[in-house]
């Protein structure tokens, strides 16, 4: 792998890691807000935090791939 693809890639999973975070902040502030509201949906509340933790292990396996393994 030339050393540009491999840059290219690496900019690839940073938008892409990026994005996700996006995605889990405002997932964590729709949380917040139903959880606030007295008549809660407790199905749809679970269903998103399903979806925030799905998204955390997500950002975590790009970090992982982004950062390169430090050997000790």
């Amino acid at each position: 792998m030339s050393n540009a693809s491999k840059m290219d890639k690496t900019e690839v999973l940073r938008a892409k890691l990026s994005a996700l975070k996006v995605e889990h902040r405002d997932l964590d502030q729709a949380i917040h807000a139903m959880q606030e509201r007295a008549s809660q949906d407790m199905l749809a509340l679970r269903r998103l935090k399903i979806r925030k933790l799905a998204l955390k292990d997500e950002i975590t396996r790009l970090e992982d791939q982004i950062t390169p393994d430090i050997i000790a």
